[in-house]
């Protein structure tokens, strides 16, 4: 089993920063990428950025300019760097890991809010 921990969400205004931070832990030698989404009340889950192992990060075109996902594979931990922050990022952010055993495997975070206002 895969266990993934979210933290750094909170409180933010217009035009600020945050970092959120995901750590991977259990049998995860079979996870291959790793990235976050958000899903804002009464919306679906979108993707915000994800990282293939050795692959270029991938960013959904609104956040691509303003959010950095990282990786630091010695802590078996992902970031998302989040800058010029807007109202319109208000949601919760969960982190996702994704890998192959026979089959496609997804595993997500318990998320963690970020809320953008003044």
């Amino acid at each position: 089993q895969v266990q993934l921990v979210e933290s750094g969400g909170g409180v933010v205004q217009p035009g600020g920063s945050l970092r959120l931070s995901c750590t991977a832990s259990g049998s995860i030698n079979h996870i291959y990428g790793m990235g976050w989404y958000r899903q804002a009340p009464g919306q679906v889950r979108e993707l915000v950025a994800r990282n293939t192992n050795g692959g270029v990060p991938d960013y959904a075109d609104s956040m691509k300019d303003r959010f950095t996902i990282s990786r630091d594979n010695a802590k078996n931990t992902i970031y998302l760097q989040m800058s010029s922050l807007r109202p319109e990022d208000t949601a919760a952010y969960y982190c996702n890991a994704q890998g192959f055993l026979a089959q496609i495997l997804d595993y997500w975070g318990q998320g963690t809010q970020v809320t953008v206002s003044s």
